[in-house]
């Protein structure tokens, strides 16, 4: 991939999946898929609820957060009051569970949030929390099926909340031929150049850390 498209910014690397309907890296669609189907075979509709996005898209995102437009939780998962943190404050509130513009790992299209459709009520509002993916939870039989079964298709959990800065996700899996690469390759300087003309809310306090956050919270992952 190129610095462009490890930080988000062009999509050479992308293609687009009818069904489910997501865009992912051309390499990693057809693992993907065979995942896909082996959990067909065990009862679930794997989809993701996330896939690629692009720099723009993770730029509205943390500038909501940032501004206090959108919620920001703290490690526990409950709400905290981003506007009453200092910046360096709200930029560590907001990396817990979100990542930076151009520092994503789904600008790389390896990386999908993935839940099981058919167990979705009607009406329900997937919250990618804790809750629904705990032994009782609505994904729950998900992912103790993914834990078991999705190493055999080259995905990993890269966010456990042992080594990782970011919090455990346990719906946030990464296909690792890929993802391993493009982690490497993802340099400080690449992403400072993809930020320093982005309109990024707390953009000084961002790019004077921006060594110490690219360590903890891109370099450092939970790897098998």
């Amino acid at each position: 991939m190129t610095p462009a498209e490890l930080t988000g910014r062009a999509r050479g690397h992308i293609e687009e999946l009818d069904c489910p309907r997501c865009a992912l890296h051309a390499q990693a669609s057809t693992p993907f898929l065979r995942l896909r189907a082996a959990a067909a075979a065990a009862g679930f509709d794997l989809v993701p609820q996330s896939a690629y996005r692009d720099f723009d898209r993770q730029l509205r995102i943390w500038n909501a957060k940032f501004n206090g437009e959108a919620p920001v939780n703290d490690l526990s998962g409950k709400p905290v009051e981003a506007l009453t943190l200092t910046p360096a404050q709200r930029i560590d509130a907001i990396l817990v569970w979100s990542a930076l513009p151009g520092a994503s790992r789904h600008h790389w299209g390896t990386d999908l949030d993935l839940i099981d459709r058919a167990a979705i009520p009607a009406g329900y509002r997937v919250q990618l929390v804790a809750e629904e993916y705990a032994p009782s939870g609505l994904f729950g039989p998900l992912g103790a099926w993914l834990e078991t079964n999705a190493p055999r298709f080259g995905f990993f959990r890269p966010f456990r909340g042992v080594l990782s800065g970011v919090q455990a996700e346990a719906w946030h899996f990464s296909f690792a031929p890929l993802a391993e690469p493009a982690r490497r390759a993802l340099r400080v300087a690449d992403l400072r150049d993809a930020l320093r003309g982005a309109p990024l809310a707390g953009k000084d306090a961002v790019l004077e850390r921006l060594g110490e956050l690219h360590e903890r919270y891109v370099a450092r992952i939970d790897w098998p």
